[in-house]
């Protein structure tokens, strides 16, 4: 049975793309519970690049484990893009790796704190590139949490690739 999580994304490319560059990557994940690490797992070769991984379901976990800090969360709540950013570097920090993802949002099936479900940050935290983007993902709870995972495997994907020395011939 081949697994499931890999389909629909680059996966192996980033698993690729993080090992040719000698870097690792963990995750700090709220809606996701933990499919992104998962999802890393499932590539043969995977334990070369993935560090670990942080489950921060609960809000006071996000403090606690990954550092987010307790004004962060009291202004913005736990759904905003500066939660995700520090998600993201607490991964990071905290796992001891290259990159960090930090992903938060609503998978529903109501809203929370006045986020419309399908709201998603994604944070990504590396060795000289951080950024948050705000998805908009649509579907039901499952649809919503890969859609969220396959968003970060590309975006990460893109980040270590933009971060790939040029040669010149």
């Amino acid at each position: 049975m081949s697994d499931p999580l890999l389909d629909g994304a680059p996966v192996a490319e980033l698993v690729t793309a993080l090992r040719a560059a000698g870097q690792t990557v963990a995750t700090a994940e709220s809606l996701t519970a933990g499919l992104l690490a998962a999802t890393v797992a499932g590539v043969p070769g995977a334990s070369a690049v993935l560090r670990g991984g942080l489950i921060v379901y609960a809000t006071d976990l996000k403090a606690r484990l990954a550092r987010v800090d307790d004004e962060v969360l009291r202004l913005d709540g736990p759904v905003a893009a500066t939660t995700a950013e520090q998600l993201a570097a607490g991964a990071r920090e905290r796992c001891g790796a290259d990159w960090g993802i930090g992903l938060t949002g609503v998978a529903g099936p109501d809203s929370q704190d006045g986020h419309p479900v399908g709201t998603v940050y994604l944070g990504l935290a590396g060795p000289q590139h951080s950024a948050v983007v705000r998805l908009k993902l649509h579907g039901d709870r499952w649809t919503i949490r890969l859609g969220a995972v396959h968003s970060a495997v590309r975006e990460l994907l893109r980040c270590v690739d933009a971060s790939k020395p040029v040669s010149v011939k």
